[in-house]
């Protein structure tokens, strides 16, 4: 792994260096000494080197020195601007020249990238550790999700229960009501044809002397209990269930409805027949 940056950053400084020493002596050959030349070539590729082996040096020892750093820079920049005016100022191939003029920024920039690489490499041992966690966690991740959606699916398919047996349910609500329905409008049908109310009422056992009751339809809904013979409270007259009847339901405002009044009728104690009571609520209503 370490190859990976140290020889693409090796190559392009051994290029830069050769290439810097090239044009030295070709731009200062005619005007100088060649010897002046050449020392001139091997000061700026010696101080770059020497700089950046310092600087390795230290990477290797984990310290950074800022003024090194800064040297090798001012070496490469230099090295850079020999190239740039020569391109400058060569009568042929410019444009090629300066093609090539970025070579050694380029190699300190590589360097750098393979000091950053240095500082953040970590060894097999932690690499094959955070391989592990990041599989763990993904693991954890797709047991997760799998349980939501299998608890999305379960709920799903309890709710489809519920609502399939909901409807079944309303189903037979709604047939139970319209039986009902239809057998009260019978019922109610017969209590008020002449001939069937006349023959109902003549089979319907008195209650009070003198007195035929006239048949009523049965109570639809929950019906109190009524008291045993040897508990019931003492038989009311006419007269006072009639006051006592009204009491309760005037007892509030707006009064009371039968059932209501009927409730706390029993509730308190009293005892009367159903025919009785309903009879005295419609004196006193």
């Amino acid at each position: 792994m370490k190859a990976k940056t140290v020889l693409p950053a090796v190559a392009m400084t051994a290029v830069s260096m050769v290439l810097t020493l090239a044009v030295v002596m070709m731009w200062l050959g005619t005007a100088v000494p060649w010897p002046v030349a050449l020392v001139v070539g091997l000061g700026i590729d010696g101080g770059w080197l020497a700089t950046l082996a310092y600087e390795r040096r230290l990477a290797a020892q984990g310290d950074h020195n800022q003024a090194v750093t800064a040297v090798g820079w001012s070496f490469g920049i230099l090295a850079t601007g020999v190239l740039v005016a020569h391109a400058l100022t060569a009568e042929h191939s410019a444009g090629a020249w300066l093609a090539v003029a970025w070579l050694p920024i380029a190699a300190k920039a590589l360097w750098l990238v393979h000091s950053l690489w240095e500082r953040t490499a970590l060894t097999p041992l932690a690499l094959d550790a955070i391989r592990g966690i990041q599989q763990e966690a993904r693991d954890e991740a797709a047991v997760a999700r799998a349980r939501l959606r299998a608890e999305a699916a379960t709920e799903e398919t309890r709710l489809t229960a519920v609502t399939a047996a909901g409807a079944r349910v309303a189903r037979v609500q709604a047939k139970t009501a319209e039986t009902l329905a239809g057998a009260w409008s019978t019922l109610e049908t017969a209590r008020k044809g002449e001939e069937t109310g006349r023959a109902l009422t003549s089979v319907t056992s008195r209650v009070t002397p003198g007195v035929t009751p006239r048949w009523e339809l049965p109570v639809w809904g929950p019906t109190e209990p009524v008291p045993a013979l040897e508990t019931a409270a003492p038989v009311l007259s006419d007269e006072a269930l009639d006051a006592l009847v009204d009491e309760i339901r005037t007892s509030e405002v707006p009064a009371l409805s039968y059932r209501e009044m009927a409730a706390r009728f029993r509730a308190a104690g009293h005892s009367a027949s159903e025919v009785r009571l309903r009879a005295a609520w419609k004196r006193v209503a």
